[in-house]
């Protein structure tokens, strides 16, 4: 096995017994990202002499034979909407293209302080708004598994860094599934935390409800060993909270299992792609049930649940609260005080306010958030505000309500993570609303706020999306190439818990590698 695909426990391993050194398993992934990533566009930035920096001193420490944190040494990735400290950060915008992060976010500290070396930023849609990176005004990510296809989004060049064996694990960031959907595309494990559960200080907020911060990992003891690292209470996030993080077995025979059927199904004339009344593709419901029936097997009880508006009507709820975030979150981008301007400050003066913001927003942020911001501001707007955001904030509260109910029958609720396995590049750029549809099985879990697990279950063949998509396939084929893997396209399970149990969706998770 190379370095570069080892587990954080192994490489952890291998370092106390000194196998590798800090410096040689760094510079195995750093040279790995120099030689594959031209292909897949993962990484916005690469921090190499961080990274050696930071190699040396867990050498350094190895040497005196001072015992290290299980995340000393441990390479990693960022998704660029997380500030590092000297280190750009865009959040894939061209508004922030040269902007320096001057503090670092609470859980950079946290896994600085652990000795974790820092490899660089990955690539995301703008402003984290999207599920595909191809809203990132710099280069669209590629899904290494098949670089004709997304990676997912909008933490895309974080699951693509990950699945490509370009760090050990990355941070990403879910507002509606942008950590848990790639995950999901590019065959790895997601975790989407309790809201509150990690700081957000130090993430450039999208819509500040729903944003969390979590972990992309190779397996879901990774994930946890992340998670237990970065979560906790913040005295600079008055949204975070500090609870004990316990390590209760959860024995499958006595676990029970809901499966919503809603997931399964969606409402008569619903625009659901060319999958006809059910909203699924057929191959990702077989798999995910197959899935489900493993955990059957083993002993665990499975019941079939009703979650009443967790799916359309979940969707159209966060296409409401999200935008309407985002139109105050983004309001500060002004082009004034920082970000990016076409206005030359020493030789041009601008005519009034409208001429500094049509050449600061109107040309710094692309379609998609300047399509968000539209949307939340005509929400929030006089005449409206009853009838779209307060609506939409009254059937929240009943999502949450409806989840309530269902986890007094259940410990644990599995779904899809999607309703299809990655789709082409540029398949879905010119269609938004077919874009969002993506989501649509995480959102109703992020209006809620609670945990949710994306584990990869299966791959479904490759014949039978080049059947169903064949010119297509073909010319994507053509433009971008294969990926490393010809075995078929990703899968993810999606487990859903109460508030504040990320331990017992990690321990059944786990269980999934056994059955």
């Amino acid at each position: 096995m190379e370095l570069e695909e080892l587990t954080i426990t192994q490489i952890h391993r291998g370092l106390t017994k000194r196998e590798f050194s800090a410096r040689e398993l760094t510079e195995a992934f750093l040279d790995r990202i120099e030689r594959f990533d031209k292909k897949i566009s993962a990484f916005l930035t690469v921090t190499k002499d961080i990274s050696l920096r930071q190699a040396k001193k867990i050498d350094e420490l190895v040497s005196r034979n001072e015992e290290i944190p299980i995340l000393a040494g441990i390479p990693f990735a960022i998704k660029d909407v997380i500030l590092v400290e000297g280190v750009k950060c865009t959040a894939g915008s061209k508004i922030l293209e040269n902007y320096i992060a001057p503090y670092d976010a609470t859980c950079i500290k946290k896994l600085k302080s652990q000795g974790a070396i820092i490899l660089g930023k990955t690539n995301l849609d703008e402003f984290a708004m999207g599920s595909s990176t191809e809203h990132s005004a710099f280069f669209p990510t590629k899904n290494p598994h098949d670089l004709s296809r997304v990676p997912g989004g909008s933490s895309g060049g974080s699951a693509a860094a990950v699945a490509a064996n370009f760090c050990s694990f990355a941070l990403g960031s879910d507002t509606c599934g942008s950590i848990r959907q790639p995950a999901a595309f590019c065959g790895v494990v997601g975790l989407k935390p309790t809201y509150g559960a990690v700081s957000r200080y130090g993430l450039i907020a999208m819509a500040s409800s729903l944003d969390q911060i979590g972990p992309i990992t190779k397996t879901v003891e990774d994930a946890r060993i992340v998670f237990e690292a970065i979560s906790g209470k913040d005295p600079l996030d008055s949204t975070s909270v500090q609870y004990p993080i316990s390590n209760i077995q959860y024995p499958i025979s006595n676990l029970r299992i809901g499966v919503p059927k809603e997931y399964f199904t969606c409402p008569v004339g619903s625009r659901m792609d060319s999958y006809g009344a059910k909203g699924i593709d057929p191959e990702v419901e077989k798999i995910v049930r197959s899935a489900i029936q493993k955990y059957e097997k083993a002993g665990a009880k499975i019941e079939e649940i009703s979650i009443p508006y967790s799916t359309h009507h979940s969707l159209a709820t966060y296409y409401l609260i999200m935008p309407s975030e985002v139109s105050a979150n983004l309001a500060r981008y002004d082009g004034i005080k920082y970000g990016y301007s076409t206005v030359d400050q020493k030789t041009e003066k601008p005519k009034n306010l409208m001429d500094v913001y049509l050449k600061s927003r109107g040309e710094g942020f692309g379609k998609e958030v300047k399509r968000r911001i539209m949307l939340g501001t005509y929400a929030l707007s006089a005449g409206y505000y009853d009838a779209y955001y307060l609506k939409a904030q009254k059937v929240r509260t009943l999502i949450i309500k409806n989840f309530e109910k269902a986890f007094e029958k259940v410990d644990v609720i599995m779904t899809p993570t999607t309703p299809t396995p990655a789709f082409f590049l540029g398949e879905k750029t010119q269609d938004p609303l077919s874009m969002y549809l993506s989501d649509i099985y995480m959102a109703a879990v992020s209006l809620a706020g609670l945990p949710a697990i994306s584990i990869p279950c299966g791959k479904v063949a490759p014949h039978h999306f080049e059947n169903r998509h064949n010119t297509r396939d073909k010319f994507n084929r053509a433009k971008y190439g294969r990926g490393q893997s010809g075995g078929g396209l990703p899968v993810g399970l999606q487990i859903i818990a109460k508030p504040f149990e990320e331990e017992k969706i990690l321990t059944i998770a786990d269980l999934f590698k056994k059955l």
